[in-house]
């Protein structure tokens, strides 16, 4: 039976305000991460970002904290080798992990930081959900589906992030989303939602605030 993979519709006007507030909190860089016994003690819940290179993540970050530097945006792609971690107050964690695909580094460098994030995605008991980003011009390209079968694998529930949407019209749009939903029925942790991002021009940001507010 064939899942639907509606886009996220705006939320309600009390909980975007709830979700704005804590993103307009404090929001710290704890430490980027190379090994597993790096990690911070698993003592709250945490979301991670995982996405090919150049897909937009530093940037969507920064648009969700409202903070233009907090995570290092850069042209260069396959750049960040290390799992950032970054506290959101007291609530949780947001762990920008490293770019796939693509990356401009030795061999032995790229086969470190994938078998980091394999080790992560399998073994953080605090990990609640991912967001899996697409580039909203290109939808699901074969290396995305590596890291959404790793998800399936570890039972991690992860739900897809088109970015970019800005760069396409409206009817441009829904032949990608038609796209991404029938690569996503080939994973099981897939969660049956999808957000429709840019962070150039704020939308469906407020969207993705509150859904992350609310995954205690």
């Amino acid at each position: 039976m064939k899942v639907a993979f509606p886009v996220a519709p705006e939320p309600e006007a009390e909980a975007a305000e709830a979700a704005r507030q804590l993103f307009a909190g404090p929001v710290d860089f704890v430490k980027g991460v190379v090994a597993m016994d790096g990690l911070p003690p698993a003592d709250r819940p945490e979301v991670c970002f995982a996405g090919r290179s150049n897909v937009g993540k530093s940037s969507l970050i920064n648009a969700l904290t409202g903070r233009k530097g907090i995570a290092r945006a850069s042209n260069t792609p396959g750049r960040t080798q290390e799992i950032n971690y970054f506290a959101l107050g007291q609530h949780g964690y947001l762990v920008d992990l490293p770019g796939y695909g693509f990356a401009k580094a030795p061999v032995a460098v790229v086969q470190k930081w994938q078998a980091l994030l394999k080790n992560y995605l399998a073994g953080r008991p605090t990990l609640r959900r991912a967001f899996c980003l697409i580039d909203s011009r290109h939808g699901v390209k074969p290396v995305d589906h590596e890291i959404m079968t790793l998800l399936d694998r570890s039972a991690v529930p992860f739900q897809v992030v088109l970015t970019k949407a800005d760069k396409l019209g409206p009817n441009a749009v829904k032949p990608v989303i038609e796209q991404v939903e029938a690569e996503l029925q080939k994973h099981s942790a897939a969660f049956p939602e999808l957000v429709l991002t840019s962070s150039e021009k704020g939308q469906g940001i407020a969207t993705l605030r509150t859904i992350i507010a609310g995954l205690d």
